[in-house]
């Protein structure tokens, strides 16, 4: 349903041919079940179970070297970002996060934190996944992300423990607990630094800038478009101090040759090596950040695997509200 998108499970026993049948059975030695079949069963598995066919397929695609030429430094770059899933005006399960409106009204929605392989040429692929709980305030975007993100690591490092990797993410994460757990885990990291964020940071960037610009500033032509030629810059500064780490900070700028403002500007903190020759591929790393919301969420929750989402969801509903009643059960056994 999912490869083919059949968008319901009735579309897809009504769109199966006995051809594609035919095939299914001479491929796997088994009668092709109906979709309510698979619901129901889905309904019953622990999530677990699909983590461990997911991780299974990911370890297969590395083996093979199917996404090595996707590396940068050796290291595969990991996008990492949070989305809510769908919401609820009433609690479907316990522990579901919720946000209460000015008003006093509540509303419940399932949201996760996901961290995908990201590559170039526009591949997004799901490599761990963590619901945030009612103990993680989505109201405050940042507090629940990163206690996420905590958890989300802890899963990555023991499905993949010596996978070689970059942490890209947005402006939320340049802080001292992310980038010690990225420095424990033996990861790598290049953020989104926004304006104003790590205000000390800033202003040793500011105080070095006018050091380093005739040095380290990169200029090229980029390319031709209907509005003209553009002119690429790049510009960096290393061995920055926050606290026990050293940082490097990174510009990216592009503009029409004709016209003096940037149309595009992007600005990123890694622990990278940066210098003239690596400046602009790990500028790109960092920007390729962007395909866990264009060729990920967006796809996944706009196109017509929406409800192929909404079937999972129903699955992760389900499996949530058992293992609430056993955590009950479980709790009264333990109190008697």
């Amino acid at each position: 349903m999912f490869i083919f998108k059949f968008g319901s499970r009735n579309n897809a026993d009504n769109v199966i041919t006995s051809k594609f049948e035919d095939n299914f059975v001479r491929i796997f030695n088994l009668r092709l079940p109906l979709m309510d079949t698979v619901h129901i069963f889905l309904k019953g598995l622990c999530p677990s179970e699909l983590e461990k066919i997911n991780r299974i397929l990911i370890q297969q695609l590395i083996q093979k070297r199917v996404l090595d030429k996707f590396r940068y430094d050796g290291r595969y770059i990991i996008a990492v970002d949070g989305t809510g899933v769908f919401s609820f005006n009433h609690e479907p399960f316990a522990g579901c996060p919720y946000k209460t409106s000015k008003n006093g009204k509540k509303s419940w929605q399932a949201y996760v934190l996901e961290a995908k392989i990201i590559c170039s040429n526009g591949f997004s692929i799901s490599l761990a996944t963590e619901w945030l709980h009612n103990s993680d305030d989505i109201s405050e975007k940042q507090d629940c992300e990163l206690k996420g993100f905590s958890r989300l690591a802890t899963k990555i490092k023991k499905m993949y423990p010596r996978l070689p990797i970059i942490i890209a993410a947005d402006s939320l994460y340049p802080n001292n607990t992310i980038f010690n757990i990225c420095k424990e885990n033996n990861w790598k990291f290049i953020f989104t630094f926004k304006d104003g964020v790590l205000k000390s940071v800033w202003k040793e960037i500011h105080s070095l800038y006018p050091l380093n610009e005739g040095e380290n500033k990169q200029e090229r032509l980029k390319g031709k478009d209907k509005l003209g030629w553009h002119i690429e810059k790049a510009m960096f500064i290393n061995d920055i101090e926050c606290q026990k780490h050293h940082l490097s900070w990174i510009e990216y700028l592009s503009t029409y040759i004709n016209e003096s403002e940037p149309q595009e500007r992007f600005v990123h903190v890694t622990d990278l090596d940066v210098n003239k020759d690596t400046v602009w591929e790990v500028s790109l790393c960092g920007r390729l950040r962007w395909k866990i919301e264009n060729e990920g969420f967006n796809i996944q929750k706009k196109s017509r695997l929406q409800y192929a989402t909404q079937v999972f969801t129903e699955e992760f509903l389900g499996h949530a509200k058992l293992l609430s009643a056993n955590a009950n059960s479980s709790l009264n056994q333990s109190v008697n």
